[in-house]
């Protein structure tokens, strides 16, 4: 959905109005995401792409927050109508959203108000008001790891993904827990507005233009323009053989690409070279592995793909600051006292 139809001019240029629905119990820092990645974009003449506004769904006014203060809201649900894209972020006070997957009066009253055709994106948990509203019965959605078997039996007419960390389904956007709201709200500015200006987002936001892990699985939607192919194929296949020798020419074949356009397509799409972005994954491999399994640093190393303990402990250095053993000693220390804790076995 672009912010600037075809049809306008320069004359009647108008930013895409993003309008932030909070709710009783939100999480500030949810309820900010919109506002810092969507708050920044800008055209070449040095015009703003969005406006972003937040709403409540009672008259102007205080909203509680998870924290020790409250947020002055200064627009009501009337907002919502003018809205272009509608987001909602999560909250602890969802009541009977919450326990019984329907809309409270207030807030359906509210919901009747957005106009037809506007996109609708949640974070977190605020996937159980889009859920309430019906506007995600029979389609794909995600939300955080750690709700998505209670929003499954909650909703299950629901497509519940609780392995990535945004789901894209053209008019309904849904988002993993916390920051995924970050990955969420830069792919709705690259899909709007092409690579360039999300990644110039990202920069200015200190954040990956695209996160690969995420909910410890990898997303499997593409992110990049539209118009272009995608890496996401190449990816796939390099992450089910990070054990094997991989080479930049077998990736490329897995997307018909050239070696160089490959390189270049990966670069706009994830941030980094194919060599880079392999060992972060290596990386990724042998921390879990030597968080959750016994095998020896050896072992790991050639699970990993890096051949030699010696290769992943240089690797583990660079990227970590320290050696496969003092990693394992610290997660598997840390994984043994939450145990004892919780309770669980």
């Amino acid at each position: 959905m672009s912010s600037e139809p075809e049809h306008r001019t320069p004359s009647d240029f108008r930013p895409h109005r993003v309008v932030v629905l909070a709710l009783d119990g939100l999480l500030p820092f949810e309820l900010g995401i919109p506002h810092r990645i969507f708050g920044r974009p800008k055209d070449a003449r040095g015009r703003h792409l969005y406006e972003v506004v937040t709403c409540s769904i009672r008259p102007p006014g205080p909203v509680r927050t998870d924290a020790d203060f409250a947020i002055q809201v200064e627009h009501g649900p009337e907002a919502l109508a003018t809205a272009d894209t509608v987001i909602i972020p999560a909250s602890y006070e969802l009541g009977p959203v919450f326990e019984e997957g329907v809309l409270t009066d207030e807030l359906a009253a509210a919901f009747a108000r957005i106009r037809p055709g506007t996109r609708l994106a949640s974070i977190c948990t605020g996937v159980y008001v889009l859920a309430a509203a019906g506007r995600l019965d029979g389609r794909p959605a995600t939300t955080h790891w750690a709700d998505a078997e209670r929003f499954q039996r909650l909703f299950p007419r629901i497509e519940v993904d609780a392995d990535v960390l945004f789901i894209d389904d053209g008019d309904v956007l849904t988002s993993a827990g916390v920051a995924a709201g970050i990955d969420l709200c830069l792919h709705m500015v690259r899909r709007d507005h092409g690579t360039a200006i999300a990644t110039e987002v990202a920069r200015r936001t200190v954040v990956p233009p695209h996160r690969d892990g995420g909910q410890a699985q990898y997303i499997h939607r593409p992110v990049p323009d539209p118009q272009q192919s995608s890496t996401t194929t190449a990816r796939a296949w390099a992450l089910g053989r990070l054990h094997e020798p991989i080479q930049l020419r077998d990736m490329a074949d897995q997307e018909s690409m050239s070696v160089r356009t490959f390189t270049r397509r990966f670069r706009e799409e994830v941030g980094s070279s194919p060599g880079q972005w392999l060992t972060q994954q290596r990386v990724e491999r042998a921390r879990h592995l030597l968080e959750s399994t016994d095998l020896s640093v050896d072992q790991v190393a050639d699970a990993a793909g890096f051949g030699t303990a010696q290769s992943m402990r240089q690797h583990l250095q660079t990227a970590l600051g320290v050696t496969p053993t003092s990693y394992r000693r610290t997660f598997r220390a840390a994984g043994k006292a939450d145990r004892q804790v919780t309770g669980r076995t």
